[in-house]
């Protein structure tokens, strides 16, 4: 099998030769973790602790370099990779701090005592997409090594140098060998073979709907555990009483972020109509004050596509568009796309139900509060979304009546490390984040003792 050849996507310079990883190897790192699995469910929980708290700080520690080295291999602006780095330290340190939260319980019952554990399961095989490498593998590594288990993490084949370092700075930080693994290889085979391999317990997957679907048929041959984080098209809805202003400067952050490559894009801006002109003065405003350009600039908010492939799958949807607003981009080298917007009247275009995964905001006018419920849950996706208005009650009525997992009120802000995140429908099974997650890395055992 040739080696990778991964490119720095702002300038299609090689910055990397890596080899694909073999199903043997993969084979081999599963067997290694599970040897290393009986003594790692052994060390206590406060060594537990102790250790993760290590692995956060060294994270900390090589922040910098990590952000860097995410720019590099994946084109995200140095200030929103440096976030992210931070981000996986705080990320590494709350689960480091819920090894010892996650607690079982007694149950009074007739005849003696009942209790309950989390067990580990075991082998967890982590696999995650290219579009936040370092912090969706934090995501995934956080809670499977608090909760006992051994993990295999199988990141993106185009982006996976953070992931390698991180594997590296656990080594560093005293988790033993075996406990992390970094696969590097085809999620075709090397991924597949997590699915297949009796000896792994748990398949953990964020990235598009149409695989999760193959990875469910999969483990269903072993009823094998499985959490999804799949794909979105969340709707941002700004009724006619919302702060105008403040929900259309948030509103490009909600799309443009990462390029639009963020499965929690609010890329269907739905818009009382009665406001419909005002509002879309005051986004494309904030839209055109965007620099997009050199990724290592720390003034830059927008960056290029990840490779040159996905650039042509956004172009696809995004060619002939009637755009009331192109912004500017570099010509090249480097796979860039420009800020899109565009309005639609109704949901039938495939650049409103299909996941784009690129910098194009559709704006889809409604009339009322039951209008604007009925277009946001038109959708095969339920991931995430955003409600701007002043009025409580409403909002209220809103969210609770939105098909989607997580949703901000006059905010855009999706994700927090201590709170969950998942989706409804297509979007996924099982939650990320939280002490929520850990149910889905272990096993509840019940015993009763009896005391007649």
């Amino acid at each position: 099998m040739s080696n990778l050849i991964l490119r720095n996507p702002a300038t299609e310079d090689v910055i990397a030769e890596l080899p694909h990883a073999t199903v043997e190897e993969m084979d081999a790192a599963i067997a290694k973790a599970a040897a290393a699995g009986e003594a790692w469910r052994r060390v206590t929980p406060v060594d537990r602790t102790r250790l993760l708290r290590r692995f956060a700080d060294t994270v900390g520690a090589h922040a910098e370099e990590l952000a860097e080295l995410e720019t590099r291999n994946m084109g995200m602006p140095i200030g929103s990779a440096r976030w992210c780095a931070n981000a996986v330290a705080d990320t590494l340190h709350y689960f480091a701090g819920a090894v010892e939260k996650h607690t079982g319980s007694t149950i009074p019952v007739a005849g003696g005592v009942d209790m309950t554990f989390h067990e580990p399961l075991g082998v967890v095989g982590l696999i995650t997409p290219w579009n936040f490498p370092m912090l969706m593998a934090s995501w995934k590594v956080g809670p499977a090594l608090a909760a006992g288990n051994t993990a295999i993490l199988k990141p993106a084949e185009i982006t996976p140098l953070t992931s390698l370092r991180l594997g590296e700075l656990a080594l560093e930080a005293g988790i033993p060998e075996g406990v992390l693994q970094v696969v590097v290889g085809p999620g075709s085979s090397t991924g597949w073979r997590l699915v297949e391999h009796p000896l792994v317990r748990k398949v953990a997957f964020t990235g598009s709907t149409a695989v999760g679907k193959r990875l469910m048929q999969g483990c269903a041959e072993q009823i094998k555990r499985l959490t999804l984080e799949l794909g979105g098209k969340s709707a941002n809805i700004v009724f006619a009483d919302a702060d105008l202003d403040r929900a259309a400067a948030a509103a490009p952050g909600a799309v443009f972020d990462n390029s639009g490559q963020d499965c929690c894009s609010r890329s269907r801006v739905l818009v009382q109509r009665s406001v419909l002109d005002e509002f879309l003065e005051k986004f494309i405003a904030a839209s055109a004050a965007w620099k997009v350009g050199d990724p290592m600039h720390p003034d830059t908010a927008m960056g290029p596509l990840v490779t040159a492939n996905h650039l042509a799958a956004v172009r696809r949807y995004s060619d002939g568009l009637d755009t009331v607003f192109t912004g500017e981009a570099p010509s090249g080298p480097g796979y860039w796309h420009p800020i899109m917007i565009a309005v639609a009247d109704d949901m039938e275009p495939a650049v409103c139900r299909e996941e784009i995964f690129g910098p194009v905001a559709m704006v889809i006018p409604f009339d009322d509060e039951a209008d604007a419920i009925r277009i946001c849950n038109d959708s095969e996706y339920g991931l995430s979304g955003s409600v701007w208005t002043r009025d409580g009650s409403r909002a209220l009525r809103v969210v609770r009546a939105m098909e989607a997992g997580t949703i901000s009120v006059n905010s855009n802000s999706s994700v927090r490390y201590s709170t969950p995140f998942g989706g409804f429908k297509q979007s996924g099974l099982g939650r990320e984040h939280s002490m929520h997650v850990l149910d889905h890395y272990t096993e509840l055992k019940n015993v009763f003792i009896a005391t007649e």
